[in-house]
């Protein structure tokens, strides 16, 4: 009645979700509708589920399932994004009746048939789902018949023009408004502004971030690239490109063949163009979904390489210059240098001739890094060549700055060049001229005549003549910084009357909010018009604001700053980036239309940047000065650099102070001590080098030094140098015996320590030698021409076997001196090890099912290379067995493994200084098959006495056990009762009068359980009987395998209830604590939870009551016992 009660339920309710259980098969899901199912019904189940695939578009998809279940399963498929359409031509499902596969197939998969798939199993008793997922690979772009439409989308001038406004920075506004002829600047802002905010919000359904964008950018290496950062909200959203409205296609790899592809970076996407020509000239747009998100304007300048640079060879601290001229006038080209683009800086200087043809690229101060190839790139042409520098004479010492310059050619040559270019290009502009007036072509004739104009205008620049301009500098809401010339226009007249200009604003707006600048024969002034309710603060601050502040140690500094906005205006000070308070030394004033920042006791630690920060409602400016605080010069910094030490002259260098006090050196002075007398010699001051030549020495005298550093803020502390000697070489004393530090076969690694005696110069490096044992032959190690710097070095030019020693000397100015003593004999091999397993933790048993492959791998080190043995139950292992040894690793492998294969492997690892092994037991077992019919017997009441007949596989696996379960019909949930049970008989207690009951036996092993065997319902009647003490079920045999559990257990009858005495040996049991006994209902039982040698013996119960006395004995046998 339970049942049927709730398998209605079950189907009826609505909340009941049913049984959740997992397959044997990963990632399938098994939902089963009610408790108990019918005898030989089963809930659906994958045998094989569907496995994932990546595939390129236009490929046949397939999604491969074996299902299983009774009754047979309802098989369906889904997406997770929107429905599959069912079609010859794009999707079809199957069922092969012979090999039992459900399959779904795609004949031509398109990108979009990419989703996450689900295939559904389902019967009246369950349901089971498995999810697989399908990626497409897009090769180049969409051709569906949505994305087609999409292909070309064509552009008059004026929305081509707005697309690159869009994208453009805004320093590049007035350009572009005067290459497309837009008078109306802020009518165009004001339109601009109104499109950025409609543009905004389209981009904001499919891009969640954007920034960084880069217009076409051609490299060194002959390519273009567009970059933009792009935050997409849906990764698998399209992205297209189009050339003047005309769809790109282009490919994800760079390495495949189409002109155009795609990386990306994280959130960065890269287009790059290939192989570049005069037809990749175009207005390029990148849109995500037709939302268009960045446009730019690559324009080819019809320019071209009259001279390429050359390659430059400069010796290190020398300029070196590279030269190149145009076909065409450009204001500049791109410089490279070692793929990194160069600009004006300190290290590099690039000039630009008059006629803007010549181009040149200096770099100052060459040093060995700056070698490498360096390119020039103008338009889309790009030559480059090397600049090598070649290593001074005197190695081993810093060069000296040179002043010349490397890579000079003959500038009348190219004057020449760049004329004979300047001539045929005005004559292209000419002709091309009268070929637009011809075919009517006015815009291209204007674009000819424009650069005549400009060329001309350039020729006759000394003689230009007085030009009268008004200029605005916008700052409102658009904030851009950058002027453009005023012409009278509605709501805005300039009028002349003789000398007097006037420029009259006839209705002030906020868009007239700004700088006004006139311009009158290079003459200039300037006002600011402030448009109150809606301002910044004024940027325009006093130039005497960024002039640098410069007071002495201990002084006062004040910055003073007015500003015009509106108010409330915040005022923040910083120095060096940190933000400024009032303190005992800060003190910050703020009034009306002005900040001041005082600055008392300043120390030469306070120099640094100065910045005022000015915020209000309406955006934020900032101002920056520097503060520069005067002190004394640190001293000079040594240690000596010896030009040269002759018997008449002393030449000696030194490095300039690490901080000279913000001050220009003036002067170094010099003192002189001989060594051995207690006065000095004032040598007087000697000017701004850190060089001096004394030549009043005496030849073989040693003399010190005293060096101070002297600016218009004082004289720094002194450096004392070493001793120096004059004219007598001085060479430097013996090192150190050389130390072995490590020896290999193939390597020895030899350390030592500089000598005491340095002869009076710096030690400039060492030499070291090697001998064999036995040879009066030294051999230097080191190179020749190649000293060694440091103080250690790895001989590699050794013998295995053989043994060396070692010497070594050091090299001054003066050459090298004497050798060190030499170092113990060390033979070129590797160090003797006994061999030792490296692994933290190796397991030492592993289970593998039956048809599998069972691997062992184990790590060792031992040296020299040692013998390896594996064996199995101590025997050689079979040839089925493969054993694969490498540097420091064994693995043990067995193919498609057997129960014969079940064993102890032991692996022996020996060489000349000891061995080493280590012991695995690999159990290949698979799942047990159930055993066969049980039978209950009722011997004692309150008890049963279930027995079966054993599982086939107990034969063959000493490890197999018995697990019996029960129900009863009141409770109608299934208990485990005992488990461990080696033996095919157990009495169960506790067993109620007047219930039935039934029985489950499962069989055990390392690899799981088996299908249970179930006994038939069994009724226990009530019973009353009285008797002396008899056992029931006397004490069995047992067998058990050392360290495993042992359950002993007899059934005895008595009443009054007897009482039970274990005995092992004749020794009573009941107060041992290392057994567990126990007497419910009449069942006796004992165990021993983990058998051992010690429990082997004569096991025995004896039962007493007043009526009478009985007992039963068995022998408990240990198996594997040592």
């Amino acid at each position: 009645s339970f049942y049927k009660k709730t398998n209605t339920t079950a189907r009826t309710s609505t909340l009941w979700q049913g049984i959740r259980k997992r397959s044997k098969v990963p990632g399938v899901m098994i939902t089963q509708f009610m408790e108990e199912l019918p005898e030989g019904m089963t809930t659906p189940d994958f045998t094989r589920k569907p496995i994932a695939l990546t595939i390129q578009e236009g490929k046949l998809a397939v999604f491969k399932a074996i299902i299983v279940g009774t009754p047979t399963p309802t098989v369906t498929w889904s997406r997770a994004n929107g429905e599959i359409i069912y079609h010859p031509n794009i999707c079809l499902q199957k069922y092969d009746e012979a090999s039992r596969e459900h399959t779904i197939e795609f004949p031509k998969v398109s990108p979009e048939d990419a989703d996450t798939y689900k295939c559904f199993a389902t019967n009246e008793y369950g349901k089971a789902v498995c999810t697989v997922v399908l990626n497409v690979i897009a090769v180049g772009f969409s051709k569906t018949k949505e994305f087609q439409k999409t292909q070309e989308k064509l552009m008059n001038d004026e929305e081509k023009v707005w697309e690159i406004l869009l994208s453009a920075d805004k320093k590049d506004y007035e350009r572009i408004c005067a290459e497309y002829g837009i008078t109306d600047f802020r009518g165009m802002l004001k339109k601009l502004n109104e499109m950025k905010k409609e543009r905004e919000e389209e981009i904001a359904e499919f891009v969640s971030h954007i920034s960084a964008l880069k217009p076409v950018e051609v490299t060194c290496d002959d390519y273009a690239t567009i970059e933009l950062d792009m935050d997409l909200k849906d990764p698998s959203s399209k992205i297209f490109l189009y050339k003047d409205g005309v769809m790109v296609p282009f490919c994800k790899e760079e390495g495949e063949e189409l002109k155009h592809s795609l990386k990306q970076v994280g959130k960065k996407y890269i287009f790059t163009i290939k192989k570049l020509g005069k037809e990749d000239a175009g207005l390029y747009s990148v849109d995500v979904e037709g939302v268009n998100v960045f446009s730019t304007d690559f324009k080819v300048p019809e320019v071209d390489f009259a001279v390429k640079i050359q390659e430059v060879k400069a010796e290190e601290r020398e300029d070196a210059m590279f030269q190149c001229v145009l076909t065409a006038p450009m204001n500049e080209v791109k410089w490279f240098g070692k793929s990194a683009p160069l600009t004006n800086s300190e290290k590099h200087e690039i000039i630009v001739s008059e006629d803007k043809l010549i181009h040149k690229l200096i770099v100052r101060d060459c040093l060995p890094l700056d070698s490498g190839i360096y390119a020039a790139v103008a338009g889309i042409k790009s030559c480059n060549a090397w600049l090598i520098i070649e290593d001074p004479a005197n190695k081993g010492k810093k060069a000296a700055r040179k002043t010349t310059m490397a890579g000079v050619c003959n500038d009348e040559e190219l004057l020449k060049i760049a004329k004979e270019q300047q001539e045929r290009y005005e004559r292209e502009m000419e002709e091309k001229l009268k070929n637009a007036k011809k075919a009517h072509g006015e815009r291209e004739a204007a674009e000819a005549a424009a650069q005549l104009d400009a060329l001309a205008a350039r020729k006759q620049a000394a003689e230009a003549q007085v030009a009268i301009r008004f200029y605005v500098c916008c700052a409102a809401v658009l904030c851009v910084c950058f002027p453009f010339q005023i012409k009278s226009s509605e709501g805005i007249t300039i009028t002349k009357d003789g000398t007097f200009h006037r420029l009259k604003i006839h209705k002030v707006t906020e868009e007239f909010a700004g700088k006004y600048k006139f311009e009158a024969d290079g003459r200039k002034t300037e006002a600011t018009i402030v448009v109150e309710g809606k301002s910044l603060p004024n940027k325009n601050y006093s130039l005497a604001f960024k002039t640098p502040v410069t007071v002495k140690k201990g002084h006062k500094a004040t910055f003073k700053i007015p500003y015009i906005g509106r108010e409330p205006i915040k005022v923040t000070w910083y120095l060096d980036g940190e933000e400024l308070s009032d303190d005992s030394n800060i003190k910050l004033e703020h009034s009306e239309g002005y900040s001041r920042l005082l600055l008392t006791k300043l120390q030469r630690k306070d120099s640094g940047e100065i910045k005022v920060k000015l915020k209000n409602e309406f955006g934020t400016i900032e101002a920056v000065s520097q503060l520069v605080v005067l002190d004394k010069p640190t001293p000079p910094i040594g240690p000596l650099e010896i030009v040269e030490a002759s018997s008449s002259t002393i030449e000696f260098k030194w490095r300039p102070p690490k901080d000279s006090g913000g001050c220009k050196i003036g002067n170094y002075i010099l003192e002189r001590q001989q060594v051995g007398r207690n006065t000095w010699k004032k040598l007087g001051p000697i000017g701004p080098e850190a060089k001096y030549k004394d030549t009043d020495v005496d030849h073989g005298r040693r003399y010190c030094y005293r060096i101070r550093v002297e600016t218009s803020m004082g004289t720094s502390e002194m450096m004392e140098t070493e001793d120096v000697q004059a004219g007598t070489k001085a060479y430097p004393g013996p090192p150190s015996a050389p130390k072995v530090v490590s020896a290999s076969k193939d390597c020895i690694n030899i350390s030592w320590s500089p000598p005491c005696n340095t002869g009076g110069t710096n030690i400039l490096g060492y030499n070291l030698e090697k001998r064999k044992r036995g040879s009066n032959l030294w051999g230097q190690v080191n190179p020749h021409e190649e000293m060694i710097r440091g103080y250690g070095y790895a001989v590699k030019d050794v013998v295995e076997g053989i043994e060396y020693e070692f010497r070594v000397s050091a090299i001054n100015n003066s050459g090298a001196g004497e050798f060190s003593p030499p170092s113990e004999f060390v033979f070129a091999r590797d160090p003797k090890m006994r061999p030792h397993f490296t692994d933290a933790k190796i397991k030492s048993f592993m289970v593998v099912r039956a048809g599998n492959s069972a691997r062992f791998n184990i790590n060792f080190q031992a040296s020299p290379w040692p013998e390896i043995v594996w064996l199995k139950d101590g025997a050689p292992v079979s040839k089925k067995v493969t054993v694969s040894n490498t540097e420091g690793t064994s693995q043990l492998l067995i193919p498609s493994s057997e129960r014969t294969d079940t064993g102890i492997y032991t692996i022996i690892i020996k060489n000349i200084v000891g061995q080493e092994t280590f012991s695995i037991e690999i159990r290949v077992t698979d799942e047990p098959k159930p055993p066969g019919p049980v039978e209950l017997d009722e011997n004692v009441p309150g008890t049963v006495t279930v027995s079966w007949t054993p599982s086939p596989d107990e034969k063959r696996d000493d490890r197999l056990h018995y697990m019996v379960t029960k129900r009863d019909s009141k409770k109608r949930t299934w208990h485990t009762v005992a488990d461990l049970i080696f033996n095919n008989r157990f009495t169960v207690c506790n067993i109620m009068p007047g219930r039935e009951y039934k029985f489950r036996i499962y069989a055990k092993n390392d690899m799981g359980s088996s299908k249970p065997s179930e006994s038939q319902k069994w009724l226990i009647s009530p019973c009353n009987l009285q008797s002396p003490p008899r056992f029931l079920v006397p004490l069995k045999m047992h067998t058990a395998p050392q360290g495993y559990e042992c359950y002993m257990s007899c059934a005895v009858k008595g009443d009054p209830t007897p009482h039970v005495t274990w005995l092992r040996n004749n020794i009573s049991l009941n107060t041992n604590t290392n057994y567990y006994i126990s007497n419910t209902c009449g069942v006796c039982s004992l165990l021993i939870l983990r058998v051992g040698s010690k429990d082997t013996g004569e096991y025995k119960v004896v039962a007493e009551n007043p009526i009478g006395r009985v007992e039963c004995s068995t022998k408990l046998t240990v198996r594997g016992k040592s």
